[in-house]
């Protein structure tokens, strides 16, 4: 039997009220596990070089935020750290001499050479003293491990001291050796140190994406105010590894 005209309009009609204008149900399901996917791996690319402070400083706001606090009893965290060291570093007005840094490795204090050691010498100034004065309380009441570096410019060493130094090697590995006995006269447990030179082959303004070479080493040893920003100690609150 055939359907007449009219019938075929009324069937057509009720399938039309049956059906649900725009996307189907399920896709909102599926948007929603795509969009979860998609901040998951970036998540995984933000965290592929954990800066060890700022993870600490977002748990910290975490925890805050629902009530918690978690730490250490009487220690104190990266993120302590690098406030205290911050804060010291204001309130004697060190800010042209001494730079605070966080990164992979941890927290790092980087003091300029110029006024911790006599030229192409690992003599200590007497102004470096009072600097380092101030940061042994702030190493005493944490529990990081500390690596102290000795870092210089490219200049080659002069003829007048190659026989003690025979190269920035020898140098910058005698200069960190000088900050950690200072350390430890000031009362740091000699377990907690490291010492270690590396010469001109870690610029301080070099970028973090790119692979260290003799090209950059040059291109940051140009001017005298970038070979002076080279010449430094570096003393690094080592996040636990």
């Amino acid at each position: 039997m055939a359907i007449s005209s009219k019938e075929k309009r009324k069937w057509i009609e009720k399938g039309k009220a049956q059906v649900e204008e725009g996307l189907p149900g399920w896709f909102n399901t599926f948007a929603d596990m795509m969009t979860l996917l998609f901040a998951f791996f970036v998540l995984l690319a933000a965290i592929s070089t954990i800066d060890p402070v700022k993870l600490q400083e977002m748990s910290d706001a975490l925890n805050k935020s629902v009530g918690k606090t978690i730490k250490k009893k009487g220690a104190m965290s990266l993120a302590d750290v690098q406030k205290a060291v911050k804060v010291m570093v204001k309130e004697n007005n060190l800010e042209d001499a001494v730079e605070v840094k966080t990164g992979p490795k941890g927290v790092t204090v980087q003091i300029s050479s110029d006024i911790s050691f006599k030229p192409a010498s690992a003599a200590t100034r007497p102004e470096f003293l009072p600097i380092l004065e101030k940061i042994v309380p702030t190493i005493n009441k944490s529990y990081f491990m500390v690596a102290v570096e000795g870092h210089t410019d490219s200049d080659p060493i002069p003829e007048r001291v190659k026989d003690i130094y025979p190269s920035n090697w020898e140098l910058s590995a005698a200069r960190a050796a000088a900050v950690v006995r200072m350390l430890i006269g000031l009362g740091v447990d000699p377990l907690r140190l490291q010492a270690v030179g590396y010469a001109e082959n870690v610029p301080r303004d070099r970028r973090q994406d790119l692979v260290i070479d003799q090209t950059m080493i040059l291109k940051l040893n140009k001017t005298e105010d970038l070979k002076a920003r080279n010449r430094r100690v570096e003393i690094t609150f080592l996040a636990a590894g």
